[in-house]
Formats: C-alpha cells, structure tokens, sequence
C-alpha cells in the first residue's frame, strides 16, 4: 500500500517545476503563464505587468509587494481555472466596471479548487476577490480597497463569496467598496479576524450555512454583521463599533450561536432579530445603542442569557403579545437601568425584570402619542401596571437578571478608530444610503 501511494505522489509532482524571474512589460506575464510548466513559481519583480491574464494550471505568482498587474479597465484582472495557485506579494488594480459580471481584481471560477491569495493589495477594482464556486480557498492578509467614486450600492464588494464551500478568509483588511464579505449560496466557510471599515454591510450573509463569522472588527460601517437567510452560523467574538444601523441582525437565521459579540455606540439598534429561530444568545454586551435589542416577526424558542444591556436609550422593543423568558437554568441577563439588589450575594438581583409595558407598545404603533408621555392619564397607567402585573400585556421577562455585566475589552488602536468614527458621524460625513438597502424593517 504505502508503495502504490508513494507512486502516485511521484506521479502528482511536476517534473520541471522551476523559479522564473519575470521581467516587467506589456506581454511578458501573459507570456510566462503560457510557457509555465504545472508547479513553477513566478517570481514577479518590481514594475508593472499588464493583464488580464488567466492562470489555467498550478502556479505561484510572487512579488516582494512591488509588482503592479493593471488590468486596464477589461473584465477581471487575474482569472483563476487551474487548481492549486498561489497569488502572494502582488498589487492588483484597473479591473472592468461591470458589476454584473463581477468584474474583480482576482476570481476564482468553479472546477479552480486550493487557491491561496495571500498578502496582496487590490486597489479600486470593481470588486476584490471573486471566489465563484472554487473550494477550498485561502483568502488571507491581503490589503483590499475598494472604489469611492460610486454610490454605495453601485460598488463591488471586497470579497464575494458564491457557492464556495471550504473558503477561509481571515486578517484581511477591507475598506470602502459595497459589502466587506457578500457570501451567497454557500457553505462551511470560515471568515475571521477581519477588519471592515467605510462600508454598507461589513459581513452580509444569504443562504449561507454551517459556517463561522469570528473575531472580526466593524467599524462606521452601515451594519455590522448580518446573517439573512442561513442556519447553524457560529457568530462569535466580533466588534461592531460606530456601526451606523444595526451592529448585528438575524433575519430568517435558524440555530445559530451569538456568543462573545460586542456591540457599541450605534445609532439605531445593537440586534435586530426578524423572524429568527432557535438562536443562543449568550454573553456578547450590547452598550450605546437607541434600541439594544429589536425583537419581531414572531421569532421563537431563541435563548438568551448571559447579556449586557448598558446605556441603551430603549433596551428591548419587542413587537408582539407573547410572554418571553429571557434567562436560562437561574441565569439572565444584565440590565442597566434595572435597580436591582442582591441580598444573598448569589450575583443574581432579587427582583424580576420587565422592560416594555402597555405604553410602550402604544408608542410603537402610534408616535404620535409621545406628546403625552409626560401626562397624569399616562403616569396612572403605568402605576397601574407597576402595581398590578397582572393587566401587563405580554412581552419580556428575565426572571433572574444580572448584578455584573460582561466585559469585552477592546484593543487601542481598534477604540481610536472607533473614536474617529463617532466624529465623522456627528457631522453628518458618511455616504448617504436608502434603508431598503440594509434589508431592515
């Protein structure tokens, strides 16, 4: 056995594999890939090299970071339809401008399977990196930047993601454009320890299951982390700072772990889950926010414990007349605006939390009637509720509230970025977008 496996490895190992130095120019890289045998390495110096150019077989294109590809407005820069390539040191620019056809500045088609694109920087092109149905891939430490001379939604997104099971993107660092990650389609990817600054989503999930989004950074984006129409998505560990809209929604998402999160300092709302099922919510802090968590659409059997609700302007909107119990097995959630004691010092407060309660909910369906939040006809409902729960309307309840908030530190150099942000905000310079867009309700 260990004979016929030894043949067959001899047997996948190219026989010239070679180093060729590539001198810059008009045809010259087009040239080297066509006179590559499988297995060479590309050595690319610095200079530019024009494109578009197709990589049909195994190959390493390798430059010290010097190395320029244009692909000078035509389609995709570099496509990628042989397996096993490696893309590394390269800057990538001047892919097309047709979005539909997801001009970009590297893809990767369908049968182009153990791509590695690594430690490049992609510069104003349509989109980043289109891995558009190849496995396996390796999307890492590359720099992307996308274009700014475009609406929002008229942009391509850094990394596009279809039908690509196995992919793995992490340390990238992804800037303007549309979406940070736009995965569709797909499945059992890994997408970790990003950062995604000036965009409309930074991670935007559909159809997307069996995968992990963690320990990624959002920052003064539109929406942070947005998990639509996938199942069993681990969502952990990630910051959401200054994101404009929501820090995190689950909108039709199904059994998926909320652990870890840190949502902070958004405008509108720090979760927003539509028509979410089966979901464990547990130990991420929601802090700043106007609504720290929007609960709706009939959403069911989702557990949450182990929260931080801290200085949001409303903690919970939950739009509905079902009861909901939010703590699990004696443990809740923490609550900041809930006067709490523990006289038993067991960390948990002696005394039942309760959010919402009928003027709430007449709030929400009739805006107007904030005019008389401050008069005695209001007043004397609420103490009627506080006095007699038992006219309360359904909504949420956490038996066994929190006397300590989780703490998720974050770093300084993240809090700065953060700080600027907040800036930018309260002076109004950020890209203008329709809510439509967002995918909200």
């Amino acid at each position: 056995m260990m004979r016929v496996l030894a043949l067959v490895l001899l047997l996948a190992t190219p026989l010239r594999a070679a180093e060729v130095h590539v001198a810059p120019g008009e045809d010259t890289l087009a040239e080297a890939i066509a006179g590559a045998a499988p297995g060479d390495v590309l050595i690319l110096s610095g200079g530019a090299y024009l494109g578009p150019v197709t990589i049909d077989r195994t190959l390493i294109l390798q430059g010290d970071g010097t190395a320029v590809i244009d692909g000078q407005g035509k389609g995709t820069v570099i496509t990628v339809t042989g397996d096993g390539v490696v893309l590394t040191g390269l800057e990538i620019i001047g892919s097309g401008n047709d979005n539909q056809a997801i001009d970009s500045a590297i893809k990767v088609v369908k049968g182009a399977d153990g791509t590695r694109i690594e430690g490049n920087r992609l510069v104003e092109n349509m989109h980043g990196v289109d891995v558009h149905g190849g496995l396996d891939t390796l999307v890492r430490n590359n720099v992307i930047l996308g274009r700014q001379n475009l609406r929002m939604n008229e942009r391509g997104n850094g990394i596009y993601i279809w039908n690509s099971p196995g992919t793995v993107v992490e340390g990238n660092d992804v800037r303007w454009g549309r979406d940070g990650i736009f995965s569709n389609a797909s499945k059992k990817g890994t997408y970790r320890n990003n950062l995604f600054r000036d965009l409309r989503f930074a991670v935007h999930y559909m159809y997307t299951h069996d995968s992990e989004v963690s320990g990624n950074i959002s920052i003064g984006n539109h929406l942070g982390f947005a998990i639509m129409f996938s199942d069993r998505v681990v969502l952990k560990d990630n910051l959401s700072l200054g994101d404009r809209e929501h820090g995190l929604m689950l909108n039709f998402a199904n059994s998926a772990d909320v652990a870890g999160n840190l949502v902070r300092g958004g405008t509108k709302k720090c979760l927003f889950i539509y028509n979410a099922h089966k979901n464990l919510i547990f130990g991420n802090r929601f802090q700043g926010c106007g609504i720290g968590i929007h609960f709706t659409a009939g959403s069911e059997r989702n557990m949450l414990t182990g929260n931080a609700f801290i200085g949001n302007q409303e903690q919970v909107k939950y739009v509905g007349t079902r009861f909901m119990e939010w703590s699990y097995e004696g443990r809740g959630n923490y609550w900041s605006d809930h006067p709490a004691f523990d006289l038993n010092g067991d960390g948990i407060a002696d005394g039942v939390y309760r959010p919402n309660d009928l003027m709430d909910h007449i709030l929400w369906s009739q805006p107007s009637a904030a005019l008389l939040t401050g008069s005695p006809a209001v007043q004397l409902v609420r103490w009627s509720q506080s006095s007699f729960p038992a006219i309360l309307p359904g909504g949420v309840t956490d038996s066994h509230p929190l006397m300590q908030p989780v703490t998720i530190p974050v770093p300084d150099d993240i809090a700065a970025m953060e700080a600027a942000v907040a800036g930018r905000w309260s002076k109004g310079t950020y890209d203008d977008i329709d809510a439509d867009d967002l995918g909200t309700h």
